[in-house]
């Protein structure tokens, strides 16, 4: 991935979100107030992830156990399955977290060694706020459906809130083309 698309595409994902909070769009707030523990969202994202990540289990050389990677697989497999039955809760915001967590490598390794860009580090920077994030959320998921409610005890929180992420997706989508 060119160190282009790993700063636009989380610019334009930020846009993406941010706008309609920004706008005031009751549609956006209900569906975000709904996410967590919305079911058709857990299995397009935490299903999303499981496949992705048993790809990326499949493919592992032998150094990173290799030898093993059809237990490995068959053992993960399990237990994504058994995750949509014995842990239903947040499974939409442990799939994001995951996701996240995934997308995370393309994007640093893009600008790995990009000395001569230093205005990478606004992409590099948001990436590992995100990481810290998911790995917050993962481990108590319900922590999400909290900083919702917060974002929308008040007036205008949801706008600010919104208006925030659209204006930092501005910016990486303008720095995607400075490089």
């Amino acid at each position: 991935m060119s160190l282009l698309l790993a700063t636009l595409l989380p610019g334009l994902f930020l846009l993406l979100v941010g706008a309609p909070l920004l706008l005031g769009s009751a549609g956006a707030e209900a569906a975000l107030k709904s996410f967590p523990r919305s079911q058709s969202a857990s299995w397009v994202l935490f299903g999303g992830a499981a496949v992705w990540f048993l790809h990326n289990v499949w493919h592992l050389s032998p150094a990173d156990f290799g030898e093993y990677r059809a237990a490995l697989f068959i053992g993960f497999a399990a237990i994504a399955i058994l995750s949509f039955k014995c842990v239903p809760d947040f499974l939409a915001v442990r799939g994001a977290c995951v996701l996240v967590l995934l997308c995370a490598m393309p994007l640093l390794d893009a600008a790995y060694m990009e000395y001569d860009h230093p205005q990478r580090l606004f992409m590099v920077s948001l990436v590992y706020v995100v990481i810290s994030l998911a790995i917050w959320l993962g481990a108590q998921p319900w922590r999400a459906r909290d900083v919702i409610e917060w974002a929308f005890a008040r007036p205008g929180r949801g706008r600010v809130v919104g208006g925030s992420l659209a204006l930092y997706g501005l910016l990486l989508c303008g720095l995607a083309f400075t490089y």
